[in-house]
């Protein structure tokens, strides 16, 4: 990803409107989905998509970390059971752009965002130890665990809304009474 001065407003809602785009076409096309396509939908030309992205691998780099940003976001407006709910189904509707980097045999390396979110999480179980809705044994690694299990499980075939209320169900029930 070019990284650079600060942009203009103009280059900031134009790289905006990439990023939705991006997502919009990652979901209905898979990997076979085009940056002309992404320029289309995002109403600008092509090298206008590869001055923000100069490959594939970038733009699906800078989705992910504008998730994990704004799941950072939404952790500091809700309690950790809400914050779990969030990301599974952010798994699960996000299905395309993650099965897109597993087999995009990218290497994406986020550590400052991942890191960000892990801090959250962290002040979101603290919270809810402190409230005694957790279990005072249980640790961040063992949450992470969950949640990264649970996410990976929501990008599966099956997944609908009555599967995922029954393992997030078992998951609180056993972070209750660890």
């Amino acid at each position: 990803m070019v990284e650079g001065p600060p942009l203009r407003a103009d280059a900031q809602r134009n790289r905006a409107r990439i990023l939705d785009a991006a997502e919009a076409v990652f979901a209905e096309f898979g990997p076979r989905a085009s940056t002309e396509e992404v320029a289309r939908r995002a109403g600008v030309a092509i090298g206008t998509v590869f001055r923000h992205f100069p490959t594939k691998d970038d733009l699906l780099a800078a989705i992910m970390k504008r998730l994990l940003t704004q799941l950072v976001e939404e952790a500091g407006q809700r309690d950790l059971f809400a914050f779990f709910t969030l990301m599974v189904a952010q798994a699960a509707a996000k299905k395309t752009v993650a099965d897109l980097l597993a087999g995009s045999g990218m290497n994406i390396r986020l550590p400052d965002a991942v890191g960000h979110l892990e801090e959250a999480v962290g002040r979101l179980l603290e919270q809810a130890r402190a409230a005694g809705v957790v279990a005072a044994p249980v640790r961040l690694a063992e949450v992470m665990a969950l949640l990264a299990s649970v996410c990976q499980g929501a990008l599966h075939g099956g997944w609908d809304e009555q599967l995922q209320a029954r393992t997030l169900a078992v998951i609180f029930a056993g972070l209750k009474r660890y």
